[in-house]
């Protein structure tokens, strides 16, 4: 027997390529888990976000001039806070004009820290806890801009269930909106009219939203409104009324004809009481002063709130100052 017999009982240990790889893997699994373990934790970090902030305030553009870093103490997952660090992207959020507070005569608005925090989720994102913001608080320019305020007017098409009827007429919130634009522009606006509103059937009250047409080359602070239509079921009395005069001078004397006229009550249905009894219909002498030819339109007083509305015929009355003669 030759050679050393002790080498001969040595193990001899060859790494094959596939337990490399094993080991390998096992390893990059392991700094895997160790990553994803301590990126899962919650951590206290500052946290730093550009943001551009738009508004609704009057006389000014709905966007800042420029973005603004806001700083803050946070909570968050590690995850959260390594993918801010890598990419702080600008986020856009919209600010209430009640929290924005204008310094002096100047386009520059604050918001202090307090109202801020109302905004911490559109800023820093879902999962982010607010321990503090580094600064008290924080300053956009929303630069002036040329505005005028108009009423919002609507475009509608209704129809009624029989003997149902609307109980005034549709109301809008906000009823007026600002138009911002150049002075060319704007002195050609004096409304802002909705997108058509078709109703049909009605017979009882309805809400909605409707958007808002933008004449060319102008913004709106609002884009659409909300609009509600009372309805109500009426029933209708006809009545003859003595066609009276009010407020004839000493020594004038107002003669109508004709001097009674048929007038149809549409009324709140259930009825209560007869309400036509207490309305009362007159010619001013002030109107038929400012008149041309003497023809008037009688006014009604005493209406109770039960009638809705109602027609009287003939519409015009022919006057004569008889005293004149």
């Amino acid at each position: 027997m030759t050679g050393n017999p002790i080498s001969r009982l040595k193990p001899k240990v060859h790494m094959k390529g596939g337990d490399l790889s094993l080991l390998l893997l096992s390893l990059f699994l392991a700094v895997l888990v160790w990553f994803i373990s301590n990126l899962s934790r919650n951590y206290s970090s500052v946290m730093t976000v550009p943001v551009f902030a738009q508004s609704n305030l009057v006389g000014h553009s709905r966007d800042c001039s420029a973005p603004c870093d806001i700083s803050a103490r946070c909570r968050a997952s590690g995850f959260r806070m390594w993918r801010n660090s890598r990419m702080p992207k600008v986020v856009t959020v919209f600010i209430s004009p009640e929290d924005l507070h204008r310094e002096g005569s100047s386009d520059v608005y604050q918001i202090t820290a307090t109202e801020l925090s109302r905004y911490t989720s559109q800023i820093y994102g879902e999962g982010v806890q607010l321990e503090s913001f580094i600064s008290p608080a924080v300053s956009f320019t929303f630069p002036s801009e040329n505005y005028k305020k108009v009423p919002v007017q609507g475009l509608q098409a209704l129809s009624f269930k029989p003997q149902y009827m609307a109980v005034g007429p549709m109301r809008f919130q906000p009823d007026s909106v600002i138009v911002y634009g150049e002075p060319m522009h704007l002195e050609n606006v004096d409304r802002i009219y909705t997108a058509g509103i078709t109703l049909s059937n009605l017979s009882r009250d309805t809400q909605g939203v409707v958007k808002l047409e933008c004449p060319r080359n102008v913004r709106l602070s609002d884009t659409e409104v909300t609009y509600t239509l009372g309805v109500c079921r009426y029933v209708e009395l006809q009545s003859t009324v003595k066609i009276g005069v009010r407020n004839v001078p000493s020594g004038k004397d107002l003669t109508v004809f004709p001097s009674t006229a048929e007038v149809v009550y549409r009324c709140a249905f259930p009825l209560r009481a007869n309400p036509v009894d207490a309305v009362s219909f007159a010619i001013d002498y002030r109107d038929f002063e400012k008149s041309i030819n003497g023809r008037c339109i009688p006014r009604a007083s005493r209406v109770p709130p039960g009638v809705i509305d109602y027609k009287i015929d003939p519409e015009v009355f022919e006057c004569i100052d008889s005293s004149r003669r």
